[in-house]
């Protein structure tokens, strides 16, 4: 069986497959996303006409504003998200048994919720003093915080278990401080993966609709918000546009990360 399985039309067969997959799973509804945003009318199996005219729409007045919401909080939460994470992970290094396995059950544990619930329960724990923040977009960050820290945790902690320990020991030996080897040897090793577990953040944030939902100001509208709210009032091919727009900024930050996290390698 091993053998049919490195056989060279047996992976040609699954190579096929995948792409099959991936091209239908991802690649159509992308490329329907984007044909909806460039549509005028749409009757038939492919749009019978094309305007530019809400792609416009979506950079302007609400829609604008929208998306430079989804970014300063995709941003500032990814930043939060990331020095948290990285905090946790280096604080529980030297924890073993049933205290690091609290410490993971704590940082990773937003995962296994709903993100919906857990805006709920952000909604109910700051809706009353000594802690209103009801309302406010400190709170859409927290709820975003939340549920991305777990990324920069696990990515993190991943790196930690991969770093030479030897290097650290070895600057200690030398006179070097703690906060000197941190700063000199740990966190510019861990530069890549706290790179690579910010992109996820950040796109996950910017993506981000159940919790948001329940905690956002009127004020304060996100991207994937407004796209909830045109598709629901019928403006399909508005939805569309920000949407597509959404994508593109989130895929063009990505990118500019992905190159950092390359020349941090």
């Amino acid at each position: 069986m091993s053998v049919l399985a490195y056989a060279p039309r047996t992976r040609a067969v699954l190579r096929c497959t995948t792409l099959v997959l991936v091209a239908f799973v991802f690649g159509l509804p992308l490329l329907i996303l984007v044909l909806a945003s460039l549509a005028g009318r749409w009757n038939g199996i492919l749009p019978s006409a094309f305007t530019i005219d809400h792609l416009a729409l979506g950079l302007a007045g609400g829609n604008g504003r929208a998306l430079w919401h989804s970014i300063a909080t995709g941003l500032l939460a990814t930043g939060l998200a990331t020095a948290l994470g990285g905090w946790g992970a280096l604080a529980g290094r030297g924890l073993s048994g049933p205290a690091r396995r609290a410490l993971d059950a704590l940082f990773l544990l937003p995962i296994a919720i709903p993100s919906v619930s857990i805006g709920l329960a952000l909604l109910v724990a700051f809706s009353r003093k000594p802690f209103l923040l009801n309302g406010t977009i400190a709170l859409v960050v927290i709820g975003h915080v939340v549920l991305i820290t777990a990324y920069a945790y696990a990515g993190a902690r991943a790196g930690l278990e991969r770093l030479p320990a030897e290097l650290e020991s070895m600057a200690s030996s030398l006179g070097a401080a703690p906060a000197r080897v941190l700063l000199s040897i740990t966190l510019p090793l861990l530069r890549p993966h706290l790179l690579a577990a910010a992109a996820l953040g950040f796109a996950l944030s910017m993506g981000e609709l159940g919790a948001t939902i329940m905690l956002y100001p009127p004020f304060w509208v996100t991207a994937p918000v407004r796209v909830f709210a045109l598709t629901d009032r019928g403006a399909m091919f508005a939805g569309a546009a920000l949407g597509t727009i959404l994508l593109a900024v989130t895929f063009a930050t990505l990118r500019l990360l992905d190159r950092s996290w390359g020349a941090a390698r």
